[in-house]
């Protein structure tokens, strides 16, 4: 009889983030893991008390993905790091992009924690410099509201066919640019009526 396979945390966590980009997260069961890496479902509740804390590990290492995405843009400020890796995600992980964004779930509840911070250290982009905290965050908003339509669309397949990749990242950036330059003018024209 040969020896029985061990599997680690990783291995099954590993298994079951396959299945939860395959399809969902919901999907992610002790049979559907064990079934996977062909064994009983023994191993699974052995690394894990419960399902639940094995889909709080998918979830981090979702989360992990994204941050490396995110690393690996080499764009020339945060709002292009961050479409960029949004567009990527939504490209090579439709599925869990849909689960995470388009969806409720317990997951992206502390998406008001990374705004704040992602709103703090846009002070420091000389482009944005003279923008109050407010100004900052609408800018964010607006920003993530394109971003967020175009990573949908490409998450659901539903770019134009004349939209690759390259272009869809122009597109995002040069809607960037724009809302900047708006945003500027208005900055402006509000100093020149306090005059």
């Amino acid at each position: 009889m040969p020896p029985k396979t061990k599997f680690d945390k990783e291995a099954i966590v590993e298994a079951a983030f396959d299945i939860a980009k395959e399809e969902g997260f919901a999907s992610i069961t002790a049979r559907s893991v064990a079934k996977r890496l062909h064994c009983s479902v023994a191993p699974i509740y052995l690394n894990f008390e419960t399902i639940d804390d094995l889909i709080k590990a998918v979830v981090e290492r979702v989360f992990a993905l994204s941050d490396e995405l995110m690393k690996k843009q080499e764009g020339s400020d945060l709002f292009e790091n961050i479409g960029k890796a949004s567009l990527a995600f939504a490209r090579e992980y439709p599925v869990l992009f849909r689960e995470l964004v388009m969806q409720q779930n317990p997951y992206m509840a502390s998406y008001e924690n990374v705004q704040e911070a992602i709103v703090k250290v846009l002070a420091e982009d000389e482009n944005l410099r003279g923008l109050t905290y407010e100004e900052r965050r609408r800018l964010l908003l607006k920003m993530r509201i394109f971003q967020m339509g175009i990573s949908v669309m490409a998450a659901n397949g539903q770019l134009p066919s004349w939209l690759d990749d390259q272009a869809a990242e122009a597109l995002l950036l040069e809607m960037g640019e724009d809302l900047l330059r708006i945003q500027q003018i208005k900055q402006k024209e509000m100093e020149q009526l306090k005059k």
